[in-house]
């Protein structure tokens, strides 16, 4: 059987309750709305988030995602959370992820997804 030619992740989709609150989180990490989003008769988002898309859909209520969530790979961790904590959102400090792996934490969205922030350790041996 041959093998498919994955090409790699395409968008992450997101239930929120506030679209735009949601899109003023995201574009505090630096992610910018898209504006080529067809009207798929719901109200919602897409957002660039890197080389991938994060798709924002509305809806009433979000349940909790026990353990669901997606990374984000950040050049400047420290400078991230001093941003967002400025808008007063709640950040943990960074922890390791052992020797050559980096440094992580997780923040949440308004809707209260977890989102992983990560800073790879090719950016910490540079800093």
């Amino acid at each position: 059987m041959r093998r498919m030619a994955l090409r790699g992740i395409h968008h992450v989709q997101v239930n929120v309750t506030d679209v735009g609150r949601a899109v003023a989180f995201y574009e505090s990490l630096g992610m910018a709305v898209r504006s080529d989003r067809p009207d798929v008769g719901s109200e919602g988002a897409w957002l660039d988030a890197g080389g991938q898309q994060l798709h924002l859909s509305k809806k009433e209520s979000v349940p909790d995602g026990a353990g669901q969530h997606f990374a984000l790979e950040l050049d400047d961790l420290d400078a991230v959370l001093a941003a967002l904590r400025a808008r007063g959102i709640e950040a943990n400090e960074p922890r390791s992820l052992g020797p050559g792996l980096g440094r992580q934490t997780v923040v949440r969205d308004p809707d209260g997804h977890p989102v992983e922030l990560r800073e790879p350790a090719e950016v910490l041996a540079r800093g």
